[in-house]
C-alpha cells in the first residue's frame, strides 16, 4: 500500500501491449451466498505461505526488495506467471514506464464465462525499496494467486468471466492499475462488474477490515466473516491508497479486504480480535522487517478463504 503523501510520485505510462483484454461487468445481483458456500474452496494457508516463501527468496536474491524497476519485481512476476501458465490461464504482461524504469502488470484470464460480465480480483506485486514487502503486498498477491490456482484445480466454470491481476508500481501511486484502467475502452470498463482488491491481508497484529464502496461486494465479505464468527469494521486507513482507486474513479464497483498498516489498534479492537492494543497493526509497514516472519497465519488464512468465497459467490 502506498504512503498517503499527495504528489508523492508522478509517472507517464507507455503502452507496449495494445488492445489488452476485454473488460467485464458483474451485472445483476449476486446469488445468495449460501447457494455457493459449498462450492467455494478452503484455500490451504500452507499453499499461500509457500508462495510467500518464494517471494521472500526472490527478494533476498535481488537486493532485499521486489520494487518497481528492480530485478526482484520482474522475478516475482515471472514466478506468478509461470504458475498461471502451467494451470491453463491466458496470461498477458502489460508494460509501462514510471520514473524512467520499466514496470509490468500481469493479467490472467480463466477461459470461459460471459466476457460481458467480468469479475476481477487483484493485488499489487511490488514492494517498497526498503524491504521484501511480504505483508505489503506479498500477502495479497499470494492469496490471489492461490485462489486462481484453486479455480484451475477445480476446473471451476462460473457464469461470469474470471480475471486475476497483479499490479506494478502501486507504491509509486497506483501507477500500474491506473495504466490498466486508462488503457480500457469505455465499453470494456462497463463490462467489469466488480473489482476486488487485496492489499495487506496478513498483518501481524491484525484487524479485519472490509471496504464499503459497493454494497453487494461488501455484503458478500461480511457474510463470510459472520459465518466464521469474526467481527469486521469498515476499512478507512487505506481508502484511496491502493489499486481499487483507479477502478472506483471510473465508476467500476469495487471492494476488498485489509488487515491494517501503521494505524494503532485500539483497546476495543484488541478485545474483539485479539492482539496488542496500542501497537500498530503492522509495525513493519514499509520497513526492512516486512519479511516472511511478519505474517499472522490466522489472518492470512481467514482473508484468503474470504477472497475465494467472494470470487465464487460473485461469479456464479
Amino acid at each position: 500500500m502506498k504512503l498517503s503523501i499527495p504528489g508523492r510520485a508522478s509517472a507517464t505510462a507507455v503502452v507496449t501491449v495494445a488492445a489488452l483484454l476485454t473488460g467485464g461487468s458483474i451485472a445483476g445481483a449476486a446469488p445468495a451466498p449460501e447457494a455457493v458456500a459449498a462450492a467455494a474452496p478452503d484455500l490451504p494457508v500452507a499453499n499461500v505461505k509457500a508462495h510467500l516463501a518464494q517471494l521472500q527468496s526472490i527478494a533476498t536474491a535481488n537486493g532485499g526488495n521486489r520494487a518497481h524497476g528492480r530485478t526482484g519485481y520482474k522475478a516475482s512476476l515471472d514466478y506468478v506467471k509461470a504458475k498461471l501458465d502451467a494451470a491453463g490461464f491466458t496470461t498477458t504482461v502489460q508494460q509501462f514506464t514510471s520514473g524512467g524504469r520499466t514496470g509490468y502488470n500481469l493479467i490472467a484470464d480463466w477461459p470461459g464465462g460471459n466476457t460481458s460480465q467480468v469479475v476481477m480480483a487483484g493485488s499489487h506485486l511490488d514492494s517498497v525499496t526498503t524491504g521484501a514487502g511480504i505483508n505489503d503486498n506479498g500477502s495479497g498477491s499470494a492469496a490471489v494467486l492461490e485462489a486462481a490456482l484453486a479455480v484451475a484445480r477445480s476446473n471451476y466454470q462460473p457464469t461470469k468471466h474470471l480475471r486475476f491481476a497483479w499490479w506494478g508500481a502501486e507504491e509509486l501511486g497506483m501507477v500500474g492499475s491506473r495504466y490498466y484502467v486508462n488503457s480500457l475502452t469505455t465499453a470494456n470498463r462497463a463490462k467489469i462488474s466488480g473489482y476486488l482488491n487485496f492489499d495487506m491481508i496478513g498483518s501481524p497484529n491484525p484487524g479485519y477490515f472490509v471496504y464499503d464502496d459497493d454494497p453487494t461486494i461488501e455484503k458478500t465479505f461480511k457474510t463470510y466473516f459472520t459465518g466464521i464468527g469474526v467481527s469486521t469494521e469498515i476499512e478507512t486507513e487505506g481508502d484511496g491508497r491502493s489499486d481499487h482507486a483507479p477502478f472506483k474513479n471510473v465508476g467500476i464497483p469495487v471492494g476488498g479486504l485489509f488487515s491494517g498498516a501503521d494505524y494503532i489498534k485500539t483497546s476495543a479492537q484488541a478485545a474483539k480480535w485479539g492482539g496488542t492494543a496500542g501497537k500498530a497493526f503492522d509495525a513493519c509497514y514499509h520497513s526492512s522487517c516486512d519479511t516472511s516472519s511478519n505474517i499472522n497465519d490466522t489472518a492470512l488464512d481467514r482473508n484468503a478463504d474470504a477472497l475465494a468465497y467472494a470470487v465464487w459467490t460473485l461469479s456464479a
